[in-house]
């Protein structure tokens, strides 16, 4: 979600925001050290004019790896090969019936099923791996605004799923509601996957801060991590001071995450890498003009590990981090949207030596 400023007015909005008091459990409170740079190892042929936004990987039966991108303006959702970057396929189109879209916007997937947040549909639409055949929806009638989506397996063919609603005060897109309706930020929903049936759905209720302080205000990036109890949710208000804001995954704010001062821009694209069953990082990318940053975090403390950027990609949106081998990236990529029309790739191996992150990673 691309607030349109200029790059300056950008960064003086965001140094002068004013900062809530740290909290003991928001380590992360400092700029990361400066930025290495990390060459992408290809960009897909850009598509100018189909507003690519949202990222997820899935494997294939034969052993490669599909990029799926949400094309807003297009209402269709992109399939490239995550090795070569090759455009494969389009799905979808305009309308508001199974199987179409009306602007994409999140994009996750969790075994065959892949949800995508439809902003102006209202729904989280549900689709089966590889065909996208329509398994239903949920949202309607309460989500106003649904951009970020994300989740994950609560218990064996169970899963929770959170989507951020980013509605604002008469649907315009900048006018804030009152901080007392902020408590519906994130949704959260149960959905019982029973083999040979459609998945089952059940709302699960809404939370988000209403303090000044700490409110969700223009939300859309989210991402969880159970083994911590960790879900971050990403705020984009540049007049307030952007953040990650760390909550739990039952939706209880903690007062932790990254403060307000880290980001220069918009917290975007967010992504969490894990190396072994309790270590790894967060990547989140800074959504700066003439190239994004993107910036690392402990796994465990939040505390900045490091940044890095590309030699082109600029004005991310959405990014996917496939940490498991594929035949051109032996330790995984990282996948970013460039600039609304393309998608660059990194190789996860450039960006550990790079930054000096632990080997472990590539294992």
């Amino acid at each position: 979600m691309r607030t349109v400023l200029p790059l300056l007015a950008a960064l003086l909005l965001a140094a002068c925001a004013t900062r809530s008091p740290p909290s003991p459990v928001a380590v992360a409170t400092t700029a990361a050290p400066a930025s290495a740079s990390v060459a992408e190892r290809f960009l897909t042929p850009e598509i100018p004019g189909d507003e690519l936004d949202s990222l997820a990987t899935w494997p294939t039966e034969d052993g490669a790896v599909w990029l799926i991108a949400s094309a807003k303006n297009v209402h269709q959702l992109l399939v490239f090969d995550a090795d070569s970057g090759e455009l494969l396929r389009r799905v979808g189109g305009r309308g508001g019936g199974p199987g179409e879209f009306l602007r994409p916007n999140g994009v996750f997937v969790h075994g065959d099923l892949l949800l995508v947040s439809e902003r102006d549909n209202r729904r989280v639409q549900m689709l089966s791996l590889p065909g996208f055949e329509p398994l239903g929806s949920f949202g309607a009638g309460r989500l106003r605004s649904p951009y970020g989506v994300w989740g994950y397996e609560s218990a064996p063919g169970a899963l929770q799923v959170y989507v951020t609603d980013s509605f604002m005060l008469g649907e315009a897109f900048d006018v804030v509601p009152p901080l007392h309706e902020l408590d519906r930020r994130v949704h959260r929903f149960g959905i019982r996957l029973d083999e040979d049936a459609r998945p089952r759905v059940r709302p699960l209720g809404t939370f988000g801060d209403t303090s000044a302080e700490a409110a969700l205000r223009i939300v859309e990036s989210l991402a969880g991590d159970p083994a911590h109890d960790r879900l971050l949710v990403a705020d984009e208000h540049l007049g307030h001071g952007t953040a990650l804001r760390e909550y739990t995954l039952d939706g209880r704010y903690t007062g932790g995450g990254v403060a307000p001062g880290v980001f220069a821009a918009e917290p975007e694209g967010l992504a969490l890498w894990p190396c072994t069953p309790d270590s790894g990082y967060w990547i989140a990318a800074d959504q700066l003009h003439p190239l994004t940053v993107f910036r690392v975090f402990d796994r465990t403390t939040l505390a900045p590990r490091g940044s890095f950027s590309g030699n082109v990609t600029a004005w991310t949106d959405g990014i996917a981090l496939h940490a498991s081998p594929t035949a051109r990236f032996p330790a995984g990529a990282l996948y970013a949207v460039h600039d609304d029309r393309a998608v660059a790739a990194f190789d996860l191996r450039d960006v550990v030596q790079a930054l000096g992150l632990d080997p472990a990673c590539l294992e």
